[in-house]
């Protein structure tokens, strides 16, 4: 039996021995890919890849990801043997319940992790975020002689990343935005979950890629040919494309199912491992086991690195006395990543008076006086730029295109899946990004979403033409259901404000959360603003805009959006028509934001033993928890002027009054088969919720 000499071939085997063994111990994981891309693993991180473990948020670090993030395996292994805070315990522990060696990896969960991956391809769209990013970075603070920021960022992917269409938008738009500083290495082993991937995949990656306008290269031996592989990464740092390397592996390389399916998504078993340290020279009764020689050589990696930084502090000293505004700057956003004074002074105001508006517009307004004030603010649109009015933060903050890396708004394409998670990677280097669709194309890139509000990453999503009021565009574009499912998405904040001092609220907040995305819902149609709207009152999720004098109301109606000025002219008929009612209006821009208040409030706002109607132009699912009757949809929109779908569906304010006047009536008669009082009634629908 040959047993490796050099060190190199000492860390690759450690790698491969002791990622099967963290599997093993969890029974349950991935050990193939983290055998098969063990070596380029050990060339990047020891000989390339710049980085600080006791420091990991250093600002100019190189940024890895590991798009295809079933191999976290080898991820927690790199991070342990680098220096990063992740002890052999921690790798022990891995898939365990309150480890820090998750199934996949999440950034808000292991230091060292970039962003969240596991669904294939969102990592390689993230990448690119990342290295637009970076790119605006340099091109806005660096200065001759003084190359302040000159980071890159290192992707590992797999067939199945490649796969996906996510992936495709992003490296398309990465050509076109000619991204140098992107280098991703394909673990090209031609292997799937089903078998080989001849079985539905047999495209020329090479080539789709070099019609990209990426820099394409191959590497015949992944397994075993370190110098070709480092050789390729230095060709490709060089080269002022994006560039893919296909490393040529084989998975589950050492083991008996090495390059076949069943080395992917399985423990190998105690045998097969033990067959695997024994062919690498190891004892197989020696578990979790990093020889001191393996230890030296990775500490001897984490003190070059240590060096990296420490001259890069000096340089950034250097900097700051040359250059002490931008300085000052780059610190604010980069590395204390704190809003600057005052920001929130430039947001307009509305009042009542002003002129009807459609909320996607008094958002335009919004955003372009954020534009100057928040120069970390990026983003753009999926081709919408008109429709979604972010026209005005383009002309302020120019586009940013290859050939001007300065400017800040993002011409997306037709990408909605790939435009949030890249922004999701812009948001991990510190950014603010924007991204702009409309509210029914939410159901294209919601994997991105979700993964934002998974990792907790800020992002503000501008999505207009919020509901079947947008009219002859028709059902494919009138998002009836979404609302139910963002509301269903944890940590995703939702606005979707009644006019402009609510969509002044929305972005404030918006900006203020760093704890996870917010997406507005605006409309396409013009809104009269209220008088009694608040930015308090927005921040509270839900709050009376309109109440009864000196006594109690008899019903409350609860809107959002376009329908709370409907609700306001419906109360007005209901109070006209029948003297004995009395009635609240509530407008309930964030549900998110209200469930957060307490008790009290909350019962203050919708009293349990008062009628409660919920108004939303949108599906009825989910208000039963804010509302005894729901005036809303049980289907999907219609193709019609919207004069025409407001009387279809029954939002006239005229058509709203008279079927709340039956809901009321209707509970009554309940009341009476109950034998108990209306309000009584209404106390044990409350309770039933």
């Amino acid at each position: 039996m040959a047993v490796s000499q050099t060190i190199d071939d000492q860390c690759i085997s450690t790698i491969r021995t002791v990622c099967p063994e963290m599997v093993q111990a969890a029974k349950s994981g991935h050990p193939g890919a983290p055998m098969g891309m063990a070596a380029m693993a050990h060339v990047l991180w020891s000989r390339v890849l710049r980085f600080s473990p006791s420091n990991p948020s250093w600002a100019n670090r190189d940024r890895f990801v590991l798009s295809n993030g079933h191999a976290c395996a080898l991820h927690y292994m790199m991070l342990h043997l680098c220096g990063y805070d992740l002890t052999m315990d921690d790798l022990k522990n891995f898939r365990q319940i309150g480890s820090k060696t998750p199934g996949h990896p999440e950034a808000h969960e292991t230091p060292g992790i970039e962003v969240t991956t596991g669904p294939l391809g969102q990592g390689i769209a993230n990448a690119v975020g990342m290295a637009i990013a970076s790119r605006h970075q340099a091109a806005v603070f660096n200065k001759p002689g003084l190359q302040l920021c000159d980071n890159k960022v290192y992707v590992f992917c797999g067939d199945g990343c490649l796969q996906e269409g996510v992936a495709a938008e992003a490296a398309s738009l990465a050509g076109h935005l000619g991204l140098g500083n992107i280098i991703m290495l394909y673990d090209d082993n031609q292997i799937s979950i089903d078998g080989s991937t001849d079985l539905s995949f047999t495209e020329d990656v090479a080539k789709r890629f070099e019609s990209y306008g990426w820099h394409t290269q191959i590497v015949a031996d992944g397994n075993s040919d370190l110098d070709g592989i480092e050789a390729a990464i230095r060709a490709a740092q060089s080269d002022a494309r994006p560039s893919i390397i296909s490393v040529k592996t084989a998975i589950g390389f050492g083991s008996e199912r090495e390059g076949t399916a069943k080395a992917h998504g399985a423990p190998l078993g105690d045998d097969l491992i033990e067959k695997v340290k024994q062919k690498f020279g190891q004892d197989p009764a020696h578990k979790f086991y990093v020889s001191d020689a393996v230890r030296a050589k990775y500490q001897e990696v984490q003190t070059a690195n240590k060096q990296q930084e420490e001259t890069w502090n000096q340089l950034f000293a250097k900097y700051r006395e040359q250059y002490p505004k931008e300085a000052a700057e780059f610190q604010r956003i980069y590395i204390d990543k704190q809003l600057p004074a005052n920001w929130e002074s430039v947001l307009p105001t509305f009042g009542d008076d002003a002129p009807t508006k459609a909320t996607r517009a008094t958002s335009g307004a919004c955003l372009d006086k954020l534009t100057m004030a928040l120069p970390e603010l990026i983003g753009g649109s999926a081709d919408l730029t008109p429709s979604n009015n972010t026209a005005g933060f383009q002309k302020q903050a120019g586009d940013f295109q290859a050939k001007s890396p300065e400017g800040r708004y993002l011409r997306f394409g037709v990408r909605e899946h790939a435009m949030v998670a890249i922004g999701n990677g812009l948001a991990s280097y510190g950014l603010i990004p924007f991204t702009a669709t409309f509210l029914e194309f939410l159901t294209y890139c919601y994997p991105a979403v979700r993964l934002a509000a998974l990792t907790q990453q800020q992002q503000v999503l501008v999505f207009t033409h919020d509901s079947i009021f947008l009219g002859e565009d028709g059902p494919t574009h009138q998002p009836v259901e979404v609302n139910a499912m963002i509301r269903a998405t944890p940590n995703l904040g939702f606005f979707r404000p009644a006019d402009g001092t609510e969509v002044a609220a929305s972005w404030k907040l918006a900006i203020q959360n760093k704890t996870g995305p917010t997406l507005l819902a605006l409309s396409r149609q013009g809104l009269p603003n209220i008088s009694a709207t608040s930015a308090a009152g927005v921040a509270q999720g839900g709050y009376v805009i309109r109440d009864v004098n000196d006594s109690k109301p008899t019903v409350v109606l609860v809107a959002s959006g376009s329908e709370v000025s409907a609700a306001l002219a419906a109360a007005d008929k209901l109070e006209a028509d029948n003297s004995a009612h009395k009635v609240r209006v509530v407008s309930m821009p964030s549900t998110v934001l209200f469930d957060q208040q307490s008790g009290e409030y909350r019962r203050s706002v919708l009293p349990l033993s008062t009628p409660i109607v919920s108004i939303e132009a949108a599906m009825k699912f989910g208000w039963e928890r804010y509302s005894h009757h729901q005036i809303g949809l049980s289907s999907f929109g219609l193709s019609a002027p919207i004069k025409d779908i407001k009387k279809h569906f029954g939002f006239e304010p005229e058509q709203i009054a008279s079927t709340v006047e039956s809901m009321l009536s209707e509970s009554q008669k309940q009341a009476a088969e109950f034998g108990v009082s209306p309000a009584a009634f209404v106390g044990v629908l409350a309770a039933q919720k």
